[in-house]
C-alpha cells in the first residue's frame, strides 16, 4: 500500500483537511477529490530492491536533494518551481551582479517558495533555457535562465516583510515582497517612489489564512480571538483554562522582522506584547515543525505551512468559528485572512518590473500561486450553504445560485473600491464571458458594518452594491439583481475598525435563469 498527501492547497478539501489518502497496489497515487499527484510520505519497507538499490546508490554519490525529490513526489504543474514540500534549492554561489536582472526582497512567506517558483515561471515564459533555482545563502536564492547563451538572475532574499520597504527606500531591490500592508511611516519614506498605496506601486499578489496551529493531538478544533490573544500573552497558561484537556501550554511565534508577526501582533495581540517565554522563529516550515512535534505547543503560520500540525477554527464576537479554507480566505471571511503584496515604484525605469507584475497577477502567475499553497484570485464559482438566521430575501435569491470566489472591498473611509477589487473586475468578466453568463445570471448583494441606524446601513450596503454594479456596467456586464442587507450577515466583530471594515462589502453569486 502507498500513502501520500494533496499539496493542492486552497483548491482542494483533501489538501485543506491534510487527509491521508491510501492507495492499493497498481493504483495511482492521487487525489480523489482534484486527480492531482500525490506527495508521497510513507514508502513501504519490503527489503532490497531495484529502486532502493538506485536511490542508495544516489545518495552514496551525494545527490541528497535528487533522492529527497524521488521519495517525495510533488505535484507542481509544468511550467512552475517546486511547491512545498520538495525541499530546499541545492546551494550555489550568487550570480554576478551584472546578470541580475530583476530583486525581489522582503517577505519569508513569499520569499521562501512562491518567490522562486514565480520566477522560474516568468523566466520560462520570457523564453528562457535551463530555468534553475539555487540557494545563495540564509534566506536567500537566485533563479537563472539562459537567453542566447547569456545567463540572466532573479535575485530573491526573504527577511522579513519590513526588509522590503527598507530596501526599496535604499534602491536595493526592484520589487518589495510584505505579507502586510504597507505602514505610514514607511509610504512616507518611499514617497520619492510615488503613492505606495495607489493601484500602481500596491499590487495583491495572493491571499493566505494566518493560521493558529496545534499539534494533532490537541482535543481542541476550535479557538476564539479572545482566548488565543490571552494565550500568547501568556494570561493563559494551560490548556484546562481554555477547555482543552490539560497541560502547560508552549508558545511558539515568529520574529519580530516577519509580516506574519505583524498581522497576528496587529489583529490578534492589539499592541500587547507576546508572553516572554515565546520560542520566536524566523523561518515558518521550521515552527510548524516544533509544533507538530510538541503535544502541548500553539504557535501561527501561513496557510501553507500548516503542514503537518493543525489549524483551529476562530471564531469572534457574534460570529461562527470559521477554518482557513479556500472559499472563508478567498471571500477573506476568515477572521485572520491577509493579502500578499508586491510593492513596486508607481513608474518603474526598468520595464522587466512591470512585466513580471503582470505576470504575477495573470492566469499563469495565480496558478503558481495556487500550486504554491496559497490562495489565488482566479475566480471560481462555489456552492455554499446559507446560514438559517440569514434573511428570507436572501435565502430566496441565493436558493440554487453558486457564490464566486471573493468579495468586493473599499478603501477604508471611502465609497471607492480598494486595490484588490479593480483587477477582481475584469477577472469577474472574463470568468461570466468565458462560461457563457449573462449579465442576468449575476447577483450582487452589499453588506454594510453596525455603526449608525439601520436605515442608514441599508441604504450604505445598497449602494456600495450599486457601486460595483456601475463597474461592471462600464465593461458591458449588467447585473440583473443589486440589493442591500443592511448590517445583517457578519463576518466578523464589529467591536473592532478590522472587523467592521470586513464587514463593509459586496457579495457576487450567479445563478442560471
Amino acid at each position: 500500500m502507498r500513502q501520500g498527501r494533496c499539496t493542492n492547497f486552497g483548491n482542494c478539501g483533501v489538501a485543506d483537511r491534510r487527509e491521508l489518502v491510501t492507495a492499493a497496489p497498481g493504483q495511482e497515487l492521487v487525489c480523489p477529490e482534484c486527480r492531482r499527484a500525490l506527495s508521497e510520505i510513507d514508502k513501504p519497507s519490503r527489503g532490497p530492491s531495484p529502486l532502493w538499490v538506485v536511490g542508495f546508490i544516489v545518495l552514496l554519490l551525494g545527490f541528497g536533494y535528487a533522492g529527497w525529490l524521488l521519495l517525495h513526489r510533488s505535484s507542481t504543474a509544468p511550467n512552475t518551481a517546486p511547491v512545498l514540500g520538495s525541499g530546499a534549492p541545492p546551494s550555489g554561489p550568487k550570480p554576478s551582479s551584472s546578470d541580475v536582472v530583476l530583486r525581489l526582497h522582503g517577505s519569508n512567506t513569499i520569499g521562501a517558495q512562491l518567490a522562486p517558483a514565480l520566477a522560474e515561471a516568468f523566466l520560462k515564459a520570457q523564453g528562457a533555457q535551463d530555468v534553475s533555482t539555487k540557494s545563495t545563502g540564509a534566506d536567500e536564492s537566485a533563479v537563472t535562465g539562459s537567453f542566447s547563451g547569456k545567463t540572466q538572475a532573479i535575485e530573491i532574499q526573504a527577511h522579513g516583510s519590513a526588509t522590503a520597504f527598507q530596501d526599496l527606500a535604499a534602491g536595493k531591490c526592484d520589487i518589495g515582497m510584505a505579507s502586510r500592508k504597507i505602514q505610514a511611516a514607511e509610504v512616507l519614506s518611499l514617497s520619492s517612489l510615488g503613492d505606495m498605496t495607489s493601484p500602481a506601486s500596491e499590487h495583491v499578489l495572493g491571499l493566505d489564512g494566518l493560521a493558529v496551529i496545534v499539534n494533532r493531538s490537541n482535543s481542541l478544533s476550535a479557538l476564539s480571538e479572545r482566548d488565543i490573544a490571552r494565550i500568547f500573552t501568556g494570561d493563559v497558561k494551560d490548556w484546562k483554562e481554555v477547555g482543552g484537556s490539560g497541560g502547560t501550554i508552549k508558545l511558539y511565534a515568529r520574529d519580530d522582522k516577519s509580516g506574519t508577526y505583524d498581522t497576528f501582533r496587529s489583529l490578534v495581540l492589539r499592541g500587547k506584547p507576546l508572553a516572554p517565554d515565546t520560542v520566536r522563529v524566523e523561518d515558518s516550515r521550521e515552527l510548524s515543525g516544533k509544533v507538530a512535534q510538541d503535544a502541548d505547543a500553539i504557535g501561527f503560520v501561513g496557510l501553507p505551512y500548516v503542514l503537518d500540525a493543525r489549524a483551529l477554527a476562530i471564531s469572534e464576537n457574534g460570529t461562527k468559528a470559521l477554518l482557513p479554507t479556500a472559499l472563508t480566505v478567498s471571500t477573506e471571511d476568515y477572521l485572520l485572512s491577509r493579502r500578499l503584496y508586491l510593492y513596486t515604484a508607481s513608474n518603474p525605469k526598468d520595464p522587466i518590473v512591470r512585466r513580471f507584475v503582470d505576470f504575477a497577477l495573470g492566469k499563469a502567475g495565480q496558478d503558481v500561486v495556487a500550486a504554491n499553497g496559497f490562495v489565488a484570485q482566479n475566480v471560481k464559482a462555489q456552492l455554499v450553504k446559507v446560514v438559517a438566521d440569514a434573511p428570507a430575501d436572501y435565502k430566496r435569491l441565493t436558493d440554487g445560485a453558486e457564490r464566486l470566489s471573493l468579495n468586493f472591498r473599499f478603501r477604508t473611509g471611502s465609497s471607492t473600491l480598494d486595490n484588490k477589487a479593480l483587477p477582481d473586475l475584469d477577472r469577474v468578466t472574463s470568468f461570466i464571458s468565458d462560461l457563457k453568463y449573462s449579465g442576468n445570471d449575476v447577483m450582487l448583494f452589499g453588506f454594510a458594518d453596525s455603526t449608525g441606524s439601520r436605515d442608514a446601513n441599508c441604504r450604505l450596503s445598497k449602494d456600495r452594491a450599486k457601486v460595483v454594479s456601475d463597474q461592471f456596467g462600464q465593461r458591458g456586464l449588467n447585473p440583473s439583481t443589486v440589493n442591500g442587507f443592511c448590517s445583517d450577515l457578519p463576518v466578523a466583530s464589529n467591536d473592532t475598525e478590522e472587523g467592521r471594515e470586513k464587514n463593509r462589502r459586496v457579495e457576487i453569486w450567479v445563478k442560471k435563469h
